[in-house]
């Protein structure tokens, strides 16, 4: 299955060149292992396509909901989260 969606520029850049390895999305959608993501660079200040776009196939997906995670609810909304790649 192909997936569309929006990217930003600098986010674009970055899966592109190859250092940003990951996507992290709201759960709103279904995706699967074996899917193709198709990121499809969206400009903000023009609310507009650029016309490029990277396709890349899903290699892991894993979701979890607030109460899921292993911190305090508190602690996330006043830290935030960070995903770390490698």
């Amino acid at each position: 299955m192909e997936i569309r969606k929006k990217i930003w520029p600098e986010y674009f850049e970055a899966v592109k060149s190859g250092k940003k390895k990951y996507e992290l999305r709201l759960n709103d959608f279904e995706v699967n292992v074996g899917d193709f993501l198709v990121l499809e660079e969206w400009n903000p200040a023009t609310k507009k396509y650029t016309g490029r776009k990277i396709k890349k196939q899903v290699t892991f997906v894993d979701k979890y909901k607030i109460d899921e995670l292993f911190w305090p609810e508190e602690e996330i909304k006043k830290k935030g989260i960070q995903i770390i790649s490698f």
